[in-house]
């Protein structure tokens, strides 16, 4: 390769590198900004323009806490916390072998069983509003935690299993058959040799339904009250007719990003394993 073909390379290269790092800013500036004014007081929130040198305060965050006399956030988000991991880990639990019956000991006609698991997400959501609230209704189960997780599990499960069943057809086969030989029955094999494999591509199903369910809304708004309500529901609270309230719900938001942004943070390796796992062969 001649000096000119490498200097463009190299300028091409530091080309893209710039245009990553614009995009990169041009996606953190509304998250910065909502941090920054979650730190104001409502009067200085709603200046028109913005006031970027305005004393900074944490009066959003005690009125989200509930230290001013509010309704406290600890349950909303304890709930959001119990139906997203719960929900997650169910979806796993029956993504896996079904993943494996789709990839690695395939069934028959398997590619028009993930198009029907597809098929599934098409369905507007709000579709199937009313007949789950009637069902719920019917059935005692409104406000209730418990059906939210199953939902949300019947919700993520259709994306699970088709992602984790690219992620299981890049298992090799011979690993399978040799466990086959030694003895090993299904479940250790899902157990011991698939999911340590795969553990890359399980973090990003795992990271991306936990993500699903912690924002979901519509559902948690309609079948909730008070015992079941999550933390998406109780944010939507701070929204109020006449008043002030923009620092508060950006306080608020920023909170209740926390833990999604925790998570992608924790798992960012695995999440790049899993999502480039089968793209280059």
């Amino acid at each position: 390769m001649s000096e000119a073909t490498a200097r463009r390379g190299k300028r091409k290269g530091l080309g893209l590198g710039v245009v990553a790092w614009l995009l990169g800013l041009v996606f953190f500036l509304p998250i910065a900004w909502m941090a920054l004014t979650s730190f104001h007081s409502e009067t200085d929130a709603a200046t028109n323009p913005p006031s970027f040198g305005a004393a900074l305060t944490l009066d959003g965050y005690r009125e989200f806490f509930g230290t001013g006399g509010g309704a406290s956030p600890w349950p909303a988000l304890v709930n959001s916390t119990v139906a997203s991991l719960a929900s997650t880990l169910l979806v796993l639990l029956l993504a896996l072998p079904a993943a494996y019956a789709l990839s690695v000991n395939r069934v028959r006609k398997w590619t028009d069983v993930l198009f029907f698991f597809l098929s599934t997400k098409m369905l507007p959501v709000v579709a199937g509003l009313l007949p789950i609230y009637l069902f719920a209704k019917n059935t005692g189960l409104l406000d209730n935690i418990w059906l939210l997780v199953l939902l949300y599990t019947s919700m993520n499960l259709p994306i699970a299993v088709w992602m984790m069943q690219s992620f299981l057809a890049e298992v090799p086969v011979a690993i399978i058959e040799a466990a086959r030989v030694d003895g090993a029955r299904l479940p250790t094999i899902l157990a011991r040799v698939v999911a340590p494999i795969a553990l890359p591509g399980i973090a990003a199903t795992s990271l991306i339904c936990f993500i699903f369910s912690w924002n979901e809304l519509l559902f948690a708004r309609v079948l909730t009250g008070v015992v079941a309500e999550t933390a998406p529901v109780f944010l939507t609270g701070f929204i109020t007719s006449q008043g002030l309230f923009l620092a508060k719900v950006c306080a608020a938001s920023l909170v209740i990003s926390l833990p999604v942004l925790a998570a992608g943070f924790a798992a960012q390796d695995k999440l790049v394993q899993g999502l480039s796992l089968g793209a280059v062969k």
